[in-house]
């Protein structure tokens, strides 16, 4: 049974950095493109940002210059490193691994930045 679970999220102050993880089992993921989508309450979810099999990668226009996606494909693991954190990035956040009609969810991770 395929399983994905996020960690590393928490309560920060504007500016500070936090990385969140999302580590996959029950299969491999190697060919799989892994994403991170956050949302906030009443809002939608939305894409934050993806890294290919091949390792090319995609930011949603409000985190670029901020956010880096990285895959470490040996744990099956998604990472998000999250830098100058604002308070619009308080939402809980999803990755998502994917491979043409196939999608596995994570169950979120909540970030809230605050002073």
């Amino acid at each position: 049974q395929v399983q994905l679970v996020e960690s590393g999220g928490g309560l920060v102050q504007p500016g500070e950095s936090l990385r969140l993880s999302c580590a996959g089992s029950g299969s491999t993921f190697i060919t799989y493109t892994m994403t991170w989508y956050r949302q906030a309450p009443g809002k939608e979810r939305e894409f934050v940002a993806s890294i290919s099999s091949s390792g090319s990668t995609n930011y949603a226009d409000s985190v670029k210059g901020r956010f880096t996606i990285s895959r470490d494909n040996a744990k099956n693991t998604a990472y998000l490193q999250m830098n100058s954190l604002k308070p619009e990035d308080t939402a809980a956040y999803y990755c998502k691994f994917s491979r043409a009609w196939i999608n596995y969810w994570g169950q979120g991770t909540q970030v809230t930045v605050s002073s």
